[in-house]
């Protein structure tokens, strides 16, 4: 059977395209120790009042010596709580991690500037932990679209200095 050179070509790009976006993932996962957000968990998104998203905000906790946060948010039509009336504070170099979820629809929650970012799915939690290395203003918006309002859905996490860092705020 012949095959023309150029769709020789042609399927010789292919294949080494696809090669290379395979080798693209197993090289994020392996080298760079990238994870994909997973489901943390389910809940009744009708009975928030129960859980800790039923008082939403950053707790200390810690673990294995070391002083952590938590910091539990809902994304409600068309609104972080906290973070949109009452910015999301928490301390710089301090390991946070964010649980969130949504009682109505699908949301997003973006840090701006950052490659922190998740959907939120209603009945289920979503979890991921960072460090914030600087004290300075993150935004936070909806990336996913969730209604009429959803470009004015937006928050605000004010990373402090420890120094700084009012722990009267925490939750308990």
């Amino acid at each position: 059977m012949h095959i023309h050179k150029f769709e020789q070509f042609w399927i010789k790009l292919s294949y080494g395209l696809i090669a290379f976006f395979i080798a693209t993932v197993i090289y994020g996962f392996v080298a760079m120790d990238l994870k994909v957000i997973g489901d943390s968990g389910t809940i009744d998104p009708q009975n928030l009042q129960d859980t800790p998203f039923g008082n939403p905000g950053v707790r200390e906790i810690i673990k294995n010596g070391e002083t952590e946060y938590e910091v539990y948010v809902q994304t409600i039509q068309f609104s972080f709580v906290p973070g949109t009336a009452q910015p999301i504070e928490v301390p710089a170099n301090h390991r946070v991690t964010f649980y969130i979820t949504s009682p109505d629809v699908l949301h997003g929650f973006d840090v701006v500037g950052t490659n922190l970012n998740t959907m939120t799915i209603p009945g289920q939690i979503s979890k991921f932990t960072t460090i914030f290395p600087e004290a300075r203003e993150y935004g936070i918006v909806c990336n996913e679209y969730c209604g009429p309002a959803h470009h004015v859905m937006e928050g605000k996490i004010n990373v402090v200095p420890e120094s700084e860092f009012d722990k009267s705020t925490l939750v308990e």
